[in-house]
């Protein structure tokens, strides 16, 4: 275990010189930008004339609140994954984020890719807003369609447990794992946090959960949000994570103190990997983890009718309605201008050179990264022949066989066939299911404390086994849509 955790306002005021954090934050305004673009605009993409309501979407349909923080976020970790040659992916809790996820996309060149019709110019602007949340265009969420995603977020709680079930087996993977505070109230995010009792340091990649404490849900406050910081810590604690608390409002402050700490805690999460591969001993590290305090809709209007939107939970979803008012009209023209998009996007609507170079190239990037594709990484699964495990039947009625037991066999060979890119999750009912002889080749997975009298705990093992089936599941998906194979086994009236 590692000391006590260092507020992230001790350390230094930043590593970004001037012209770092001129470019770091005009990327962030291009993204919020996009982003607003995609719930609002129907026309005149780049506010080349002055704003009219027939400009406008007729049914304005999105969530703005959380998607400031995922660009902030975005802009950071990309900075990090090319200075340090990173092999990572994003992984955005709060799904309903996406507009964050499709500007982002849209900035790294991969969705231009993917979609050649939503080109790098104003038409493929243009396109990129109308097709939002609009009849036969795509989703709000972070959408499977969307380049690197492998987590929609639409019901919410999986978030973690998918970033962990992408990391096992998977050991040069950093997945940086945006948790939403509401989403954190969740049953299934509950008990991801216990992810990292079954993270070996030495086999798998590592996990780098971020909670973002925006405050607010629909119309309410979030309860992280609302408890003494001091009570979040030992909460984090308690998990096993080294949690570092970043807060602020300031643009500029943030970015400095954020390139910081991202530095600390990867230098970090280095330490740990590199001590355990060098010992090679597998023991349970205190992970860190962040905990990002903004307002919810960050950069957004501060007040409509007299009420106040940015920092609360007004900012949720639509923070301007009703644009056939010339009030709200005005605010939404103001909001959009100052990003000043003028300085962001060329005449011909792609974006400014000095900022298109700023995220890493080619499978580098997140929202092009294989791993969020697994169809590009998937392996053959080689099987048994399922003949050699037939019961013998010479005469009816005189051969008594359980047919768990045989499967237990069965993938028991084929562990041991597929030692690395097969997995085998269950509520601790593998050996209820009579699944046993899996434990032949294997042993279950285990980083915490273990005694004499524990049967087959290892820290290396192909068997996953823990009581919640929401952790269960969610551990295959994240294993499977990262390219790899696996099977969850549980009791059938459980599992609906």
């Amino acid at each position: 275990m590692q000391p006590g955790p260092r507020p992230a306002a001790a350390l230094a005021e930043g590593p970004l010189n001037e012209s770092e954090l001129k470019k770091l934050h005009a990327f962030w305004r291009a993204a919020n930008y996009l982003s607003v673009g995609q719930i609002y605009l129907l026309a005149n993409p780049l506010l080349r004339e002055p704003l009219q309501a027939k400009h406008i979407k007729p049914r304005l349909l999105g969530h703005w609140g959380t998607t400031p923080g995922l660009n902030f976020l975005y802009a950071h970790l990309n900075r990090v994954i090319k200075a340090r040659d990173l092999d990572a992916i994003f992984i955005c809790g709060p799904g309903h984020g996406g507009p964050a996820m499709v500007a982002n996309a849209y900035l790294e060149g991969t969705y231009s890719e993917v979609y050649p019709a939503v080109g790098r110019d104003v038409i493929g602007l243009q396109r990129l807003f109308r097709q939002f949340s609009f009849p036969g265009g795509i989703p709000s969420h972070d959408a499977p369609e969307t380049p690197g995603s492998i987590h929609e977020g639409g019901e919410l709680g999986y978030a973690l447990t998918h970033a962990y079930g992408a990391a096992f087996d998977n050991p040069d993977l950093k997945v940086f794992c945006v948790v939403g505070d509401g989403e954190a109230e969740t049953g299934p995010l509950a008990a991801s946090w216990h992810s990292d009792k079954f993270l070996n340091p030495i086999t798998d990649g590592a996990v780098l959960p971020i909670l973002h404490l925006n405050g607010y849900k629909i119309a309410n406050p979030t309860i992280l949000a609302r408890i003494p910081e001091s009570e979040l810590r030992q909460l984090l604690e308690g998990y096993g994570h080294m949690p570092y608390i970043i807060e602020g409002d300031d643009p500029m402050d943030m970015h400095q103190r954020m390139a910081a700490l991202l530095e600390l805690v990867l230098d970090e999460i280095a330490e740990i990997q590199g001590a355990a591969r060098k010992k090679k001993r597998a023991t349970r590290p205190r992970w860190p983890m962040i905990v990002m305090r903004t307002p919810k809709g960050w950069t957004g209007p501060k007040e409509v009718d007299g009420l106040p939107v940015e920092g609360t939970w007004r900012s949720h979803q639509v923070p301007v309605d009703n644009v056939a008012k010339p009030e709200h009209l005005r605010i939404l023209s103001e909001w959009l201008r100052s990003y000043r998009p003028e300085e962001l996007f060329d005449d011909n609507g792609a974006l400014v050179a000095e900022l298109a170079e700023l995220p890493p190239t080619g499978r580098r990037r997140m929202s092009a990264n294989p791993h969020a594709n697994g169809g590009e990484l998937t392996q053959e699964l080689r099987l048994p022949d399922f003949r050699d495990f037939a019961s013998k039947v010479e005469k009816p009625g005189t051969t008594f066989d359980e047919a768990t037991k045989i499967l237990g066999q069965f993938l028991r060979d084929v562990i041991a066939q597929n030692p690395r890119i097969f997995r085998l999750m269950g509520p601790d009912e593998t050996a209820s299911n009579r699944l046993s002889a899996v434990f032949d080749v294997t042993n279950r997975t285990w980083l915490a404390e273990t005694l004499p009298v524990d049967d087959h705990l290892a820290p290396d093992g192909r068997v996953m086994e823990v009581l919640s089936e929401h952790l269960c599941q969610g551990w295959l998906e994240g294993y499977l849509l990262t390219g790899r194979h696996g099977l969850f086994t549980c009791y059938e009236a459980f599992i609906h």
